[in-house]
């Protein structure tokens, strides 16, 4: 096998980087791990142990954009609202906001409240608590709700999705508050690059009127979209709609509620809001609840059926700006109650409320139902029912209302604990402030581009070797013993991260012993290496003059020339016939190839791992695990897939392991075989089996190499009549990694 030519792998790095599509970038796991890196590092803050895990898929036709259920974050790179944007930085950068957004939930959403609502709701009670009704509509409203959803258990059904989507308009809304607010590097800046695209693509007061006439809308769809925009981005596109329209002024009375729910750390305060809207929208809820219902019917006259949950998903995804309803059963981070933030866009919230006021200014000198509105207004503010003013103490008419025939506008009888009152305070924002700018996309992609293709070109040159090692294992002469035994060798041409979480599962104990026998080397090595006076001996020519007043008898001293190291390659080949899996061979054996490894490594040792078997149809299967010349640095973890499979045929693979070690030009070569038994194949077993080994070790012998058998099962005998001084006894499995490192330090002579 040819050395690895480095600047081969750089030639196919850049052709395989020039080649790669957004498709394959954006749903690479490379990509994905970023992500997770991102969030590991991010929410150091609040001690978040989990590992959040992050899946990147390509689907046109996927409606979702991003969704999560506290462990997984799915972020759907092929989805429309990504695809149209130009530029492989700029979809980066969208996509990237789109993982913040979801990230939000996971370290800030209550998952539980909601099933707790749920349940609540069922029971025919609000959570945490009543909403506080300050009119008689209100309570008309709240009345008519009960009433509605006890009649039938679809419209229950109906309601709490319902109920579920306002509640995510204003979840959505919280959490994008909370990332913008703790984290103004690259989550924030990249959520703010999203939240501008889905804010430019929000369709105005007007179009969503449009929307309602031609059949594909409903009021109550454009009123949710209104608040979600003013949940969001603190403004509301108008249009050419006039701010009196029954759509705007309804969400103008919600701006407080709305306020409030984006900024409580509260998920029980939010719950509550999201009864007193949906309450306060009781009639267009109703009305929009019956069409759901013909469309369910629809559905099923036709076959196809289809849940509450289902026909409102398929109905309100048109909500531009909103995420798919988030599921999960976890609950906010540890501390994160103890850092909420004024709302984001203060500056725009401000003009959406001088809006709202000048509108209620210009509603009082028109129709007597804008003066209503006024009047509930009025009445939220002062706490004063309808027709009892507040005194006037200057006498002057501005304080006076219009009366009114009909009976409304009263506080209904509610229970209250305390009541407080103001001492003052202000808010303050700053319209000039800018988001921060990040120029680490462009260099985060060049970087994870990088990576791609040096995975994509190792993988093809790995797929090189392991077609010039099934040439050189057809190449070799294995006696007539094995004619017409096929030879197959297999290895992992891209390691997958599963074994490499394996990996790093189980190897921090295994990489301890390793360092220990470093560090119990490395010492000897350099005296070796410099030579020196070496005092302190029981024997010896020469007498110590400073040490003969010690009472142990050590007074002896001998000079050390300095000694080079001699060279040293080590090939190690295990049995991986079916007897391994019994009593934890394999593990033991796994164990040790991973210790040898690393510390070949560590110590600049050139080590090759092959592991060995038969398949069905009466041939040698050969496993690479680790080559003497590594192409990329994943061979600690192929070394996972060491596992016990079929029967054992030792000549053959003892012959490629031999014939590839004794290619290498160090001093010593190192041959270690560890087995657990007999060679046993069909036609291969017994003496003439045996036989066979012995010549091949004494043949690769003549050619310099060294033989270790490591005997770790019960036929420790017959492996010591056939390697002869070779034999070495694993009595103890928990002695192995131990006796095979030992082995590589003995003939470094010490």
């Amino acid at each position: 096998m040819a050395r690895v030519n480095h600047k081969r792998v750089k030639q196919l790095m850049n052709e395989k980087q020039s080649k790669i599509t957004d498709r394959q970038f954006f749903t690479s796991r490379i990509l994905a791990g970023h992500f997770e890196d991102v969030a590991a590092a991010q929410t150091k803050r609040y001690k978040y142990n989990r590992r959040v895990h992050v899946q990147i898929y390509w689907d046109p036709k996927d409606n979702n954009g991003a969704c999560t259920n506290n462990t997984y974050i799915r972020i759907n790179a092929g989805h429309p609202s990504v695809t149209k944007i130009r530029g492989r930085m700029n979809r980066y950068e969208m996509i990237c906001g789109l993982f913040s957004h979801e990230l939000g939930h996971v370290l800030y959403t209550d998952f539980l409240a909601k099933q707790t609502y749920m349940n609540f709701l069922t029971s025919y009670k609000f959570y945490p608590a009543p909403p506080v009704l300050t009119t008689a509509q209100d309570a008309r409203n709240e009345k008519d709700f009960w009433e509605y959803v006890k009649a039938d258990p679809r419209n229950m059904a109906f309601a709490q999705q319902i109920a579920f989507f306002i509640a995510n308009v204003l979840e959505d809304g919280y959490i994008e508050n909370r990332i913008l607010s703790q984290f103004p590097g690259v989550l924030g800046y990249n959520l703010s690059v999203m939240r501008e695209h889905q804010f430019k693509d929000m369709s105005t007061v007007t179009q969503l009127i449009e929307s309602e006439d031609d059949g594909s809308g409903h009021i109550f769809q454009s009123i949710l979209q209104i608040i979600l925009s003013y949940a969001l981005f603190g403004e509301i596109k108008y249009g050419e709609t006039p701010l009196s329209d029954i759509r705007i002024q309804t969400v103008f009375k919600l701006i407080p509620q709305i306020d409030d729910a984006v900024t409580t750390t509260s998920a029980k305060d939010r719950w509550q809001i999201v009864s007193l809207i949906l309450i306060r929208l009781w009639h267009h809820i109703e009305d929009y609840i019956e069409v759901c219902r013909q469309h369910q019917d629809e559905a099923a006259s036709s076959g196809a059926g289809g849940s509450a949950e289902e026909i409102l998903s398929g109905l309100l995804q048109a909500l531009s700006g909103s995420s798919a309803q988030g599921e999960g059963t976890g609950t906010p981070v540890a501390g994160a109650d103890k850092d909420s933030a004024p709302a984001a866009n203060a500056g725009k919230r401000e003009k959406t409320k001088s809006d709202a006021k000048a509108s209620e200014n210009e509603s009082g000198e028109g129709s007597e139902s804008s003066q209503t509105d006024s009047d509930e207004k009025q009445s939220e503010e002062t706490g004063f029912e309808s027709g009892l003013p507040p005194d006037s103490s200057d006498g002057s008419s501005s304080s006076k209302q219009s009366t009114s025939s009909e009976e409304g506008r009263r506080i209904p009888y509610h229970q209250t604990d305390s009541a407080s009152e103001p001492v003052g305070g202000e808010t303050e924002y700053d319209e000039d402030y800018k988001r921060e700018q990040s120029d680490r996309a462009a260099a985060d992609i060049e970087r994870m581009l990088e990576q791609m293709a040096e995975k994509a070109a190792c993988k093809q040159l790995e797929n090189e070797r392991i077609q010039e090692l099934n040439e050189a294992a057809q190449s070799i002469s294995y006696g007539n013993i094995h004619n017409g035994v096929s030879i197959c060798v297999h290895r992992i041409a891209d390691v997958d991260e599963e074994l490499q979480d394996q990996y790093h599962q189980i190897s921090g104990p295994l990489l301890t012993i390793s360092k220990q026998l470093q560090r119990s080397l490395i010492q000897k090595l350099k005296d070796q290496q410099r030579g020196g006076k070496q005092t302190g001996l029981v024997m010896g020519r020469r007498l110590d003059a400073h040490a003969l007043c010690r009472n142990d008898g050590k007074v002896f001293y001998k000079n050390n020339l300095p000694n080079e190291i001699p060279r040293i390659s080590v090939g190690l080949l295990l049995d991986e016939s079916g007897s391994m899996s019994c009593g934890d061979r394999c593990t033991y054996a796994r164990a040790a190839a991973i210790i040898l490894y690393d510390f070949c490594q560590a110590m600049n040792i050139p080590i090759m791992v092959y592991g060995h078997s038969t398949s069905w149809s009466n041939g040698v299967d050969l496993y690479s695990y680790a080559e003497f010349d590594a192409i990329d640095k994943n061979d600690k973890y192929r070394m996972m897939d060491i596992s016990a499979r079929g029967s054992n045929r030792d000549g053959a693979a003892l012959r490629f392991v031999a014939e590839q070690l004794s290619k290498r030009d160090e001093e010593v070569r190192i041959l270690i075989l560890v087995s657990d038994g007999q060679p046993a194949d069909t036609g291969y077993s017994g003496t003439a089996a045996e036989e066979d080994l012995r010549g091949i070790k004494q043949e690769y012998k003549r050619k310099g190499l060294l033989f270790v058998a490591a005997a770790i099962g019960d036929d420790k005998q017959n492996i010591e009549r056939i390697y002869g001084d070779s034999f070495l006894d694993i009595t103890d499995l928990n002695q192995l990694p131990m006796k095979l490192t030992n082995v590589i330090k003995r003939f470094m002579r010490f």
